[in-house]
C-alpha cells in the first residue's frame, strides 16, 4: 500500500476540521505529484488550499523553514503565497499526515514573451533574493547540480535504461557531467544564498500586473542564477534579449554576478537529468505511472538521449551575454 493510498476525501476533510475548520465536503484535486494537494470548501467562507507533505522526504525542521521563509517574504510585503499561521504553527498532524493550510489564491502563468512582464520577475526575484541573502537556511538543502545529475545517472542506469540504449546513454550522460563540472568550476557554495529554487511559470500566478509566488518546496540554498534561467527560451538572440530585461528588474534591489551566467546551461543539464531520476524514484507511486505513462518505455529514453546531446551542445556554447 502507498503512503497516500489512505488519503481518501474523508480523511482531507478530518485533516482540515481537526485545524479549526468546518469543511463543506467539496473537495478538487490540484495539480500536484510529489505532494498532494486539494481545494477544500469551508462552510460559509473561501475555499482553503490543502498541502499534504510526502512522507520522508523533508522532515519537521525543513518544513517549517521552509514556512518561515515563506513568511518572512510575505512580512517584506512580496506577494508570496505563505501558509496559514493557526494558534502559533503551520504544519499541522493529524492521523499519520503533515499538512499545511493555505489561502486560495488566483492567477494565471506569466507570459515569458511579454518584456514588461520579465522586468517585474526581475524586480520580484531581486526583492525576494535580497531578503534570502541576509541570512542562510539551517536546515534545507543546497542544490548541488552536479551530485544530482550523478545521482540520477545511476539510478536510471540500474532501473530503467532499456539494455540496449545502456551505451548511449552512459557516453553521452558522463560528457554532460563532465562539460558541467567545467563550467561550474568556479562555483563556491559558500557563496549561496536562500532561493524558492524551482522558479518556472508553473509556480508563479500572475494577476494584475503582480507575479505572486507558489509552491516553495524546493527551496534551497545555490546560486541567484537558478531562479533566473527558467524564464529564457528560445533563440540566442531572444534569450538575451530576456535576460536583458530580467536583469534589469533584478538590479533594482539586488546586485546581480555575471559571472553566474556562465552556470545556465550547467543548470539545464542537472534539471534535465535530475528530473528524470525524480520520476523513476517515484515510480511506485501511483499518481506517476498515470501522469507519466510514456515513462520508461524505449522511446523516451532514445528521446532523452537526444535531449542529453543537444544539451551538450548547448554546454559547448559561448555563454549569453547581457547586453
Amino acid at each position: 500500500m502507498h503512503y497516500y493510498d489512505e488519503l481518501t476525501p474523508d480523511t482531507i476533510v478530518a485533516c482540515v476540521e481537526a485545524a479549526g475548520f468546518t469543511c463543506d465536503l467539496r473537495l478538487v484535486a490540484l495539480n500536484s505529484y510529489e505532494n498532494r494537494v486539494y481545494q477544500v470548501g469551508i462552510e460559509d467562507d473561501a475555499p482553503l488550499i490543502a498541502k499534504f507533505y510526502r512522507d520522508a522526504r523533508w522532515n519537521d525542521e525543513q518544513i517549517l523553514e521552509e514556512h518561515a521563509f515563506a513568511l518572512e517574504l510575505q512580512d517584506a510585503e512580496i506577494s508570496v503565497v505563505a501558509p496559514m499561521v493557526i494558534e502559533g504553527t503551520t504544519l499541522f498532524k493529524a492521523d499519520k499526515y503533515r499538512f499545511a493550510l493555505f489561502l486560495r489564491r488566483g492567477g494565471y502563468p506569466p507570459e515569458f514573451d511579454n518584456l514588461n512582464n520579465l522586468l517585474i520577475l526581475g524586480r520580484t526575484l531581486g526583492r525576494i533574493h535580497s531578503i534570502g541573502a541576509s541570512q542562510p537556511f539551517k536546515y534545507r538543502t543546497s542544490l548541488n547540480p552536479i551530485e544530482r545529475m550523478t545521482s540520477a545517472r545511476e539510478f536510471c542506469l540500474e532501473h530503467f535504461i532499456p539494455s540496449d540504449l545502456i551505451p548511449a546513454y552512459e557516453s553521452v550522460s558522463a560528457d554532460v557531467i563532465a562539460a558541467s563540472s567545467e563550467l561550474l568550476k568556479d562555483y563556491q557554495s559558500e557563496d549561496d544564498i536562500r532561493l524558492h529554487g524551482d522558479c518556472h511559470g508553473g509556480n508563479i500566478l500572475w494577476r494584475d500586473d503582480t507575479a505572486h509566488f507558489v509552491d516553495l518546496d524546493d527551496c534551497c540554498s545555490g546560486p541567484a542564477i537558478q531562479d533566473l534561467w527558467m524564464f529564457l527560451s528560445g533563440e540566442r538572440d531572444r534569450k538575451e534579449a530576456q535576460l536583458s530585461e530580467v536583469l534589469a528588474g533584478y538590479e533594482e534591489f539586488m546586485s546581480f554576478e555575471a559571472f553566474e551566467l556562465n552556470w545556465i546551461e550547467a543548470l539545464r543539464a542537472s534539471r534535465l537529468m535530475h528530473h528524470a531520476g525524480w520520476i523513476g524514484r517515484r515510480w511506485e507511486d501511483p499518481a506517476f505511472p498515470r501522469a507519466f505513462p510514456w515513462f520508461g518505455q524505449p522511446r523516451f529514453w532514445s528521446d532523452h538521449i537526444l535531449a542529453l546531446r543537444e544539451q551538450l551542445s548547448n554546454l559547448q556554447e559561448p555563454t549569453l551575454r547581457w547586453l
